[in-house]
């Protein structure tokens, strides 16, 4: 088969927890929780609903939100090993994530070059923090409310022929997960694709996902 080319999701899946709930939780603006519900049961976008959350910070928290975030982020165990797995299976990589830019791409310097690396952006020029969605969604996404819109990402990179390989764990993964040729998931993701009756393969590090990737590939490592 021609080499997949592989969309890995950020917050949550290459790091052990989810930045964005790390955020609020830390500094707990009034609010929030009802906001993180509502984009889990799906009641409001995910595009409404982190924007929602992030003007509830205000930009004095600049600094001492991304001195936290850098401080307290875990990166998933073998990540290195799978990014360097990728480079010498020459699998094309990409990073695709609901997260913000202030965070995402320090954390992901020591471990890069990527393919590509989409996420959202922030504008801390206001009184409250204002994201900034530059990936939105195109004109066959069936959400139109996605942030950094991880489908349309994949529609436009994937080209005719290539098979696509999802991994992730959360809600923003959900509609990459149901267009994708092949799904690595973890947490929600997997449950949701349970639900769905989604073939997917269930993973809690990266040394695991060098397996899954390498037995759908036939490729050994």
């Amino acid at each position: 088969m021609s080499k997949p080319i592989i969309f890995c999701d950020f917050d949550g899946t290459v790091t052990a927890n989810d930045n964005i709930i790390a955020i609020m939780k830390k500094f707990n603006p009034p609010g929030w929780e009802t906001v993180k519900n509502q984009i889990l049961d799906q009641s409001i976008s995910i595009r409404e609903g982190v924007a929602k959350m992030f003007s509830l910070l205000p930009v004095e928290a600049k600094d001492d939100i991304i001195s936290y975030v850098l401080e307290q982020a875990e990166i998933r165990e073998g990540f290195s090993d799978f990014v360097a797995y990728t480079k010498q299976q020459q699998l094309p990589l990409y990073i695709v994530s609901g997260g913000i830019d202030f965070f995402v791409y320090p954390l992901l310097e020591p471990f890069g070059p990527f393919d590509g690396i989409y996420c959202n952006s922030a504008d801390f020029s206001g009184d409250t923090i204002k994201l900034v969605f530059p990936h939105g969604c195109d004109e066959t996404c069936t959400s139109q409310g996605c942030g950094c819109c991880k489908p349309s990402v994949i529609r436009d990179l994937l080209g005719s022929s290539a098979k696509s390989i999802v991994i992730g764990d959360s809600i923003s993964d959900w509609e990459a997960a149901k267009q994708a040729d092949f799904v690595i998931a973890r947490d929600l993701l997997a449950e949701k694709c349970q639900e769905a009756d989604i073939d997917y393969k269930p993973f809690e590090t990266f040394h695991e996902v060098i397996a899954i990737v390498d037995d759908y590939t036939g490729v050994k490592s």
